[in-house]
Parts: structure tokens; C-alpha cells; sequence
């Protein structure tokens, strides 16, 4: 490819395609929602903030001629992969959804699936010690619990929290040892969180499993029809190599 690549999103997957493009002489820019305080940035260009809905984002690609779009995004960054996917369809530009699989359960896991935060907080409304690791972004769904809540985030979660919210300010990813610690120290009894997918953030899952905690999950939103759509950064290299 000769063209132009716009990546979207601060994921783990979004950097590594940087590289990799920009390593085989791809013009590549990256775009980051902006929402952490100091981000892990990709080589090449960087641009940070949103770009103002389908419609913003179909401008910039208008006034920013790219050859492809690659959503890096978030599995739950649904709002921006419709965007994505209206301003694809709007300015007739490729579009390809790179998105990692999901976690499988184990032998031994007890997991406890649920479509929303809100339910997720309804599965945990009876339950003394919660380990949130949904994002601070969506903590408000959890506001009206009792239990004992431990958030983790990366930047400082805002409110409306948990009226017993403990927060850990850290950055991934974490050994299966330190979420052990982490868990029984603050008496840990289910944790709650999305599914992600990938391996950064999956020891949370190995260590509720070796402590017999059940975990409730959030199912991922579903990706918007007629998008191709892949699971590794290979895959996503071999789409681009193939635009002209």
C-alpha cells in the first residue's frame, strides 16, 4: 500500500499495527480518544480528542484523504466503531475492524455472564466485596451498591461511585501473583468485568479461578453489520497490504 492509514484507538493492538506499518514505510496516523491522562503512544503521527460523531469523522477523512481506516478500538468502544462504520459508509472509504478475541472459560472458572453494566450490578446487588474492573468510564451503573467496592483504573474514576468505593490507581498488564495479593487482601468475593479479550488483563480471570471466586461478565456489544472484521494484527497487515 502507498496510501494513507488512519488507526483508531490507544489499544494494545492499535500500537502494535503502528509499528508494524510504519516499520514497512506505511503513512500511518493514529487517533486517541484522549481519555487517560498520559497514554501509551504509538510511532507515527498522533492525534488526540474525537472528532465530533459519524459526521465529524467523515469531514476529517474528507479534508485527511486516507487509503483505509483500521477501528483499533476497544471492544466496548461501540460508540466510536459506529462512527466509524457511518463515515466508512458515508465517504466510500475501507473500513476493517481489528478485534481481539474473547476469553474462554477454564476448567474450574465459574463465570456468570450478563448484556450490560446495569446488569452486572444487579448480579452483585447481595454481595459483600466487589473487585470492579469494568473502566471508571461506566462505574455510575455500579453507584447505588452497598458492598465494599475495589476500583482499579489507570487515571482517577469521577463520580457517581460506590458509597464504599477503595480505588487502586495502576497500569497494566498484571501478573497472576499480584492479583492474588490484590484479591485477598481486600477480601475479594466476585469480580466484575468485561470481556476484553487478550492476554494483558486475563490474569484477573486465572486468579478468581484459583480462588474459587465467581466472576460475572459483560458480553461485548456486537461489531456493525457488512464491517470485515479480524482478531490479529497479522491479519489486519495482510487487509492493508491489500488496498491499493
Amino acid at each position: 500500500m502507498t496510501g494513507r492509514v488512519l488507526v483508531l484507538g490507544g489499544t494494545g493492538e492499535a500500537r502494535r499495527l503502528a509499528d508494524a506499518l510504519v516499520a514497512e514505510g506505511v503513512d500511518v496516523v493514529s487517533s486517541l480518544a484522549g481519555r487517560v491522562a498520559k497514554p501509551v503512544l504509538p510511532v507515527g503521527e498522533v492525534r488526540i480528542g474525537g472528532f465530533g460523531g459519524a459526521e465529524g469523522l467523515a469531514t476529517w477523512l474528507a479534508e485527511n484523504p486516507v487509503a483505509a481506516v483500521v477501528d483499533a478500538t476497544h471492544p466496548f468502544a461501540a460508540g466510536m466503531t459506529a462512527n466509524a462504520a457511518a463515515a466508512a459508509d458515508l465517504t466510500g472509504v475501507p473500513l476493517l475492524r481489528l478485534q481481539r478475541a474473547g476469553w474462554t472459560a477454564q476448567p474450574g472458572d465459574d463465570w456468570r455472564w450478563v448484556d450490560s453494566l446495569e446488569a452486572a450490578a444487579a448480579a452483585v446487588a447481595s454481595v459483600g466485596s466487589v473487585f470492579l474492573t469494568t473502566g471508571r468510564k461506566g462505574l455510575g451503573a455500579f453507584a447505588g451498591l452497598t458492598a465494599r467496592c475495589l476500583v482499579r483504573s489507570v487515571d482517577p474514576p469521577g463520580p457517581p461511585l460506590p458509597a464504599r468505593t477503595v480505588v487502586v490507581l495502576a497500569r497494566g498488564p498484571f501478573t497472576v501473583a499480584e492479583e492474588l495479593e490484590l484479591m485477598r487482601r481486600h477480601e475479594v468475593e466476585v469480580l466484575v468485568t468485561k470481556d476484553s479479550g487478550g492476554s494483558m488483563t486475563a490474569a484477573k480471570l486465572t486468579a478468581a479461578r484459583e480462588l474459587g471466586l465467581p466472576v460475572v461478565l459483560v458480553r461485548r456489544p456486537p461489531v456493525p453489520p457488512g464491517i470485515p472484521t479480524v482478531a490479529t494484527v497479522d491479519e489486519a497487515l495482510a487487509w492493508v497490504a491489500g488496498r491499493p
